[in-house]
């Protein structure tokens, strides 16, 4: 008998509360699977804490066990990572990233619109809000009037599909209205146009000074305190120990969305994984294993090609995400960049992330937005947060509130 596509995961929970949780996926392969797997656990604030993943390129077995928070939506979980999975139907043949058949068409993009009176931690409890209606964030424009009120403006996809019907936009301006309380005056959900649309995704401008301080610097020594540094990464390749694959060896520090972050690039240089083995030690320490592929069923001899996977992988393990506290005229900005995926799916949470780091810290936000910016031969998600100083109480020093949000957003607070 064949395996139902219902069955393709099974979770099983851990009986003990330190313990855990299980997931094993049973599907047709496809390159990129991995990533686009792993983009949903850490979408629901799941930690993989060990991983062995095996394909013979048309079919693939993965087991995952990971650790989160107690109140994990098990159910929605696994009816995302089914959602995921490759119809069964194409397990005849393996599809690589890039050389779809029938590529899914772009989510419609829907405008959400609210206006209310100002308090500290306002924009996290929104963005709490959508990340639980799985409505993600594509661009956001927030500004905070003279007399104490805010205008949000946000541009939103629902990956549930149902933001069209009445039932769910009231379901969510409802959830908003609950999260907000008194404080909002009004709130309102709308379809927007194609041409709506491709604007919300074009880019205001990004100085080059800003670019060059956030990619070109090193992180302060305060900000690493240990946890992380490029002497901590390894990454070696090997081609003796198998004849048709290529080893790829990785220790390093973990962090949040580590796993991802690897099968990203991998994804990214359409490389198919056969089989990989994740283990996170004492210390947080990880040790990886990847038997890997190139796109044509042959292992990687080209020695440019290895260095520059190699150097990507260890790019992304030192530093996924870029962070920044600036000087913008009088005012403080921070700036947080993330690579897009070459799929055009940005990393979740971040904004989500952001806000909650800033609410712990008691820092007010005066204005927010969110943008893509080709910068280099890469596209990045780019979050620029204009901070209030002059909200009640004594400023947040900038030390601080880099530090904050860097360990919030690589999982270490």
């Amino acid at each position: 008998m064949g395996v139902l596509q219902d069955d393709a995961v099974l979770i099983r929970h851990s009986e003990n509360g330190g313990d855990p949780s299980v997931i094993t996926i049973n599907c047709p392969d496809k390159t990129g699977l991995g990533c686009d797997l792993c983009r949903i656990i850490l979408f629901f604030g799941l930690n993989i804490v060990r991983g062995d993943v095996s394909t013979d390129g048309k079919w693939c077995y993965i087991v995952l066990w990971v650790v989160g928070k107690g109140d994990t939506r098990w159910d929605l979980l696994k009816k995302r990572l089914v959602g995921a999975c490759p119809s069964f139907s194409s397990a005849s043949t393996i599809t690589f990233y890039g050389y779809e058949v029938q590529p899914p068409g772009p989510p419609e993009v829907f405008l959400l619109k609210f206006c209310c009176h100002d308090r500290r931690g306002l924009l996290h409890d929104v963005t709490q809000v959508l990340s639980e209606l799985e409505l993600i964030i594509k661009k956001v424009k927030v500004s905070t009037t003279p007399d104490g009120k805010v205008m949000d403006l946000f541009f939103i996809t629902d990956t549930r599909e149902l933001l069209h019907t009445r039932k769910r936009k009231d379901d969510a301006i409802d959830r908003l209205k609950s999260a907000i309380g008194d404080a909002m005056i009004s709130c309102e959900i709308e379809r927007v146009g194609s041409e709506v649309a491709a604007c919300s995704q074009a880019a205001s401008f990004l100085p080059s000074a800003i670019t060059d301080y956030m990619f070109q610097r090193e992180l302060p020594a305060k900000l690493l305190d240990g946890l992380i540094t490029t002497e901590d990464i390894s990454v070696k390749m090997d081609n003796l120990l198998s004849p048709s694959h290529t080893l790829v060896q990785i220790i390093c520090q973990d962090h949040k969305g580590l796993l991802y972050d690897i099968m990203r690039t991998m994804k990214d240089f359409n490389i198919q994984i056969s089989y990989g083995r994740f283990l996170l030690r004492q210390r947080k320490s990880c040790e990886l294993d990847f038997f890997i592929m190139q796109a044509d069923g042959k292992k990687i001899v080209d020695p440019s090609k290895q260095k520059a996977l190699a150097s990507r992988i260890h790019s992304e393990l030192s530093r996924p995400l870029r962070v920044a506290v600036v000087n913008r005229g009088p005012d403080t900005e921070l700036l947080v960049a993330n690579p897009v995926e070459l799929s055009g799916k940005g990393r979740p949470l971040v904004f989500h992330d952001i806000t909650l780091a800033l609410k712990l810290l008691n820092s007010c936000i005066f204005s927010a937005e969110i943008g893509r910016h080709m910068i280099g031969d890469r596209e990045w998600e780019v979050y620029r947060v204009l901070l209030d100083d002059d909200w009640e109480g004594l400023p947040v020093p900038r030390e601080q509130i880099e530090e904050g949000v860097w360990k919030m957003l690589m999982g270490w607070d």
